[in-house]
């Protein structure tokens, strides 16, 4: 059962990558709140079902939580906003590159010992990402125009758009450090969960006042599927992943991780994402240090 649960998040999660990437438009300056919009409502409604359906807990769990959940949210709106600056065969591999800062964090604050393994994947990664910077800066503007052109989409900026996915990766590796103390010391695991779900919901309706009331915005249902896709996915990936773990931490965790390998395979496919072989080099070198973190993280 772990494997097919392991199984599911991979393609719920890569999937949100793919829909979260399709949603998100570079005309549209609020596409990010849009789609904050439709993965809290979904999140919502599952923690609003959870609760329905008996589920021990106290709207206190919430408050414990927030600090974690901030985090994690916040370095999802970032990813939401890079998503329309850069492409997601780029920016999946550098936001889930938070696994070696969680380990820096670990060494360095923690004082936690690190294996030879661990080690070359942090290295590996840390070069990848700073490549990307560099594999960006060095192409000419007119290599990367033919590049998006063969995509469809025009951006309006470039190396700088790495940030976001960098800022990503940062966050959410805090978030998963502050994760692994708060849920040891203060919340249970269903509980926080359910918490996140909640405050992603309240992000929602803060995003709905924004977009719709302060700026006047519409929003039209039916342009907004890949958004309501996206955070279908991002919920159920999040489900798949507690109970694959639970099974069977040691095969699922390297299998889970590697998630992003798949998000780049769906921007080649679905979204025409044509990138150079230096592009390919470095993202490699991300992907293999995501997934010896993976395999090493028992």
């Amino acid at each position: 059962m772990w494997f097919l649960l392991s199984l599911g998040a991979i393609l719920a999660w890569s999937g949100s990558d793919l829909f979260s990437k399709i949603g998100s438009k570079p005309n549209d300056k609020y596409s990010h709140w849009k789609l904050v919009m439709a993965v809290g409502l979904v999140m919502g409604i599952h923690a609003i079902v959870q609760l329905c359906s008996g589920v021990e807990f106290s709207f206190q769990d919430i408050i414990v939580y927030l600090p974690v959940s901030a985090l994690y949210i916040l370095s999802m709106i970032l990813g939401y906003v890079g998503l329309r600056y850069i492409e997601l065969s780029i920016s999946s591999p550098i936001c889930n590159s938070s696994g070696a800062v969680v380990v820096l964090l670990c060494y360095f604050i923690l004082k936690e010992s690190i294996g030879g393994w661990q080690l070359l994947a942090v290295i590996l990664i840390c070069t990848g990402v700073v490549g990307l910077a560099v594999v960006e800066k060095r192409q000419s503007d007119a290599i990367r125009a033919a590049r998006r052109e063969v995509a469809n989409v025009k951006y309006t900026s470039s190396v700088l758009a790495i940030i976001f996915p960098i800022l990503y990766c940062i966050l959410d590796a805090l978030g998963t450090f502050a994760d692994a103390y708060w849920l040891e010391m203060f919340i249970e695991e269903t509980q926080a969960n359910m918490a996140y779900e909640f405050t992603f919901l309240a992000m929602a309706i803060f995003g709905f006042i924004y977009v719709v009331i302060i700026k006047k915005q519409k929003i039209i249902i039916a342009q907004e599927k890949a958004k309501i896709a996206a955070g279908i996915c991002e919920t159920a990936g999040q489900f798949a992943y507690i109970f694959a773990i639970g099974a069977n931490a040691i095969l699922a965790a390297p299998a889970i991780s590697s998630y992003c390998v798949f998000s780049v395979l769906w921007s080649r496919i679905f979204l025409k994402e044509k990138l150079s072989r230096a592009h390919y080099i470095v993202i490699s070198l991300v992907l293999v240090g995501i997934v010896i973190l993976g395999i090493f993280d028992v």
